[in-house]
């Protein structure tokens, strides 16, 4: 049986397209680096390690990978350049597992949860946090579990209005009180109304303002105070959504983010439209914080449930 049996080959399909751009541009440029070579010789790693530093690996993540290769170069001896895709591919692989990007198999299932299930999202605006949600909602509905949203985004009218249409679109009550009111309000009511119909997930979204940080800070502090007087554990989750399309820019805010609240778990959106998917790798890499999910489509099913073994091979695939 197939390690990736579990994917239906629909959604093996889309992780492959959008994974594409990634993954031409990473081989082109490396084909292009071992041309008329044998040995993987220290001009070859100096080449790869342009490449992954330009492909959003991240520095200190390329250092990393850079050093298992040398190493293994050297035990091995006889390592040639038509092997390296395949070295790579191995090291990536191990890297991932090691940095705790665990493998969210059943992440629309919710027996061995809490219930109800709180998640609070949070990031900037524009990186796809309304839609991730949204795409959640939907997803937890269709495994046939009862989701309440609440709209804490209160300082942008847009997002409210947006988290509405989700709610209608997807066939699950949203909780809001408009524009400019209290967030820590609507998280309260959102989590009485999940606890009086018998919700199994309720999902909070909030602002994203990094340019005032306390603010933030205090802001969900002053949320997750509030929801605990409804449950007393929650949030259950915290969910960063990042924009993979921006590179280095989402490891900057996943920077910034953690240092004003403690997050667990990481949604990578937009890699369809971008050859930046190795910031995947990087950001798992730097905060050990388990990616969950990746965004690598428009349709509302692709929003994936991340699982290392599967990027990896779908990022390799051409060659591997």
């Amino acid at each position: 049986m197939s390690l990736f049996g579990f994917f239906s080959k629909e959604k093996k399909e889309t992780l492959d397209k959008g994974l594409e751009k990634t993954k031409d541009s990473f081989f082109g440029k490396l084909s292009r680096a071992i041309v008329g070579k044998t040995t993987i010789d220290e001009d070859v790693l100096d080449e790869l390690e342009d490449i992954l530093v330009s492909s959003d690996v991240g520095v200190e993540t390329t250092v990393k990978v850079i050093k298992r290769i040398e190493e293994r170069v050297a035990r091995d001896k006889y390592a040639t350049t038509a092997e390296l895709d395949g070295i790579l591919r191995e090291e990536i692989a191990a890297l991932l597992t090691e940095n705790k990007s665990v493998d969210f198999h059943d992440s629309f299932e919710t027996k061995h949860l809490p219930k109800p299930y709180v998640i609070m999202v949070v990031g900037v605006n524009g990186v796809g946090k309304t839609t991730t949600i949204g795409k959640l909602a939907h997803q937890f509905h269709q495994h046939g579990h009862k989701v309440v949203l609440g709209a804490a985004d209160t300082f942008r009218a847009a997002a409210v209005e947006q988290l509405k249409l989700w709610g209608k679109r997807v066939d699950v009550p949203v909780i809001d009180h408009g524009m400019n009111t209290d967030p820590s309000a609507v998280a309260y009511d959102a989590l009485k109304k999940g606890m009086e119909t018998g919700a199994d997930v309720i999902i909070i979204d909030t602002a994203g303002r990094l340019h005032t940080k306390v603010n933030l800070m205090n802001e969900l502090s002053k949320i997750k105070r509030v929801m605990q007087k409804i449950i007393p554990d929650s949030p259950h989750e915290v969910l960063l959504v990042l924009d993979g399309s921006t590179g280095q820019n989402a490891v900057i805010q996943a920077r910034e983010f953690t240092k004003v609240t403690e997050i667990t778990a990481l949604a990578i959106t937009k890699l369809d439209g971008t050859a930046k998917g190795g910031v995947v790798i990087g950001i798992s890499d730097e905060f050990k914080i388990p990616v969950k999910y990746i965004g690598v489509g428009e349709k509302m099913d692709d929003l994936q449930v991340f699982d290392r073994a599967e990027f990896v091979d779908s990022l390799f695939k051409k060659i591997g």
